[in-house]
């Protein structure tokens, strides 16, 4: 990947043009009367392309989960040739059997720099999770570091969606659907089964990955909040039709049921000429995120910063959630403002994107961005002992957090590592020592 290849990919990423709305029918065509009209597959497709449906969804689901796109291409789908079983690399699916489920708390630094040419697919470096893929349940937690656009290569997840957080260096996701600019402080979301490509607009870019085997991500109900608040809808942004018609050898990369599998196109699946539907890629910048907390006292569950969520069978209990702790003001009066110790009944991964957080202490051996911490179910934590420290003597005037970006995947079940996670030589090995210096300070 060279220097002008970035330039390149920049230059495309600077001039897209997006359809805003979440969850809306979306409609899009790169040729004028490719789409078709009053139909979804008439007799002959306009402009020859073939239609094709792409179903993320079962046919009979209710309409408000109903998930499909059509797609008008310049190939079906169906015309490609045998797969045959790929090197996964270091990407992990769930079941995760490789390790106990582990009580203790930990943290890693981020993943070290590739020392080899390293694409997004070859990058991604699985953590852990929990659940089934085959049963559609449950949620990974990936991280990538990749120095290396994706070279006449494709890649496609039957297992689960992809949520993409950037950290360190934009992305360029060209899809089925469109492209798509992804910069570190936005999140991408890859729908099941929609193939895409990733091209780097810097040199580097590293950053974080929650594959959701589970229910698709969705707007979380706002309750008392009332209409309005948290992610506004209209500022998720979908790709506007953008086509490959390319001869010529296109490896295609498929995540199906923990494995990887490959085959060698005689074209790009990238060909989709025109597509509407709901079931589509989207962008969010979550800066654009509008945070509800208390005007009074007391912190708020971290629950009031959720961004996406994954519903599952039990009312408000979420296969996973994405929630982001974005630049906001703190005025609780007599109130210790960092997040309160807890324990709960939810597993934490923790990740920064930029700055600090503000319930951990940052620089070397601290929670650094590209880094991540894990607090499974019941694991008791909360601020070290130099946050509650400076947290219990601050003075309480109306404070600006403007300094820091993080985020955290919540999920319902337990979280268990891969056996490279649980042995990496970038996981902190004393970070228990963090809340050793908490002293007693009862006074009866």
């Amino acid at each position: 990947m060279t220097g002008t290849d970035n330039e390149r990919a920049r230059k495309t990423a600077e001039g897209l043009v997006y359809s805003s709305g979440f969850g809306n029918e979306h409609s899009s065509e790169a040729v004028p009367g490719a789409l078709p009209l009053g139909r979804n597959s008439p007799q002959r497709a306009p402009l020859g392309l073939y239609a094709e449906q792409l179903s993320g969804s079962a046919f009979t689901e209710p309409r408000r989960h109903n998930r499909r796109s059509w797609l008008y291409r310049i190939r079906p789908s169906a015309a490609h040739p045998p797969f045959a079983r790929a090197n996964r690399g270091e990407i992990r699916s769930a079941p995760f059997t490789e390790c106990l489920p582990d009580p203790n708390r930990l943290r890693w630094n981020p993943l070290p720099e590739p020392t080899d040419p390293t694409d997004f697919i070859d990058g991604l470096w699985t953590l852990g999770g929990n659940g089934d893929a085959t049963q559609r349940a449950g949620m990974a937690v990936h991280l990538y570091h990749v120095n290396t656009s994706m070279e006449r290569r494709v890649f496609g997840n039957a297992d689960g969606e992809l949520l993409i957080v950037p950290e360190r260096g934009g992305l360029l996701l060209r899809t089925e659907f469109g492209l798509l600019r992804a910069e570190p402080g936005h999140v991408a979301l890859i729908p099941r089964g929609v193939r895409f490509r990733v091209e780097l607009l810097d040199a580097t870019a590293r950053g974080y990955v929650c594959e959701n085997y589970g229910q698709p991500f969705v707007l979380p109900d706002l309750g008392p909040i009332g209409a309005n608040g948290l992610a506004n809808a209209r500022d998720f942004l979908a790709p506007t039709a953008a086509y490959e018609d390319v001869e010529g050898p296109v490896e295609v990369v498929n995540k199906f049921c923990g494995h990887l599998w490959t085959a060698t196109y005689d074209h790009s699946p990238l060909d989709v000429v025109a597509w509407h539907g709901n079931h589509v890629p989207y962008v969010y910048d979550l800066h654009r995120f509008n945070v509800i907390g208390s005007i009074s006292y007391d912190h708020p569950d971290p629950s009031i910063f959720t961004v996406l969520t994954s519903p599952s069978d039990t009312p408000g209990l979420a296969g996973v959630d994405f929630v982001a702790f974005a630049p906001r003001w703190l005025v609780g009066e007599d109130t210790f403002r960092p997040p309160y110790f807890h324990r709960n009944v939810m597993t934490e991964y923790m990740g920064l994107i930029e700055g600090a957080y503000d319930a951990k202490t940052a620089g070397p051996g601290g929670f650094v961005p590209g880094g991540g911490s894990l607090h499974n179910m019941m694991s008791a934590h909360g601020p070290d002992q130099e946050t509650f420290d400076r947290a219990s003597a601050a003075e309480l005037a109306p404070q600006k957090i403007d300094d820091g970006l993080a985020f955290m995947f919540e999920t319902r079940w337990p979280l268990t590592l891969t056996e490279q996670a649980r042995d990496a030589g970038h996981r902190q090995r004393g970070y228990d020592d963090v809340w050793q210096g908490l002293q007693r300070h009862f006074r009866p």
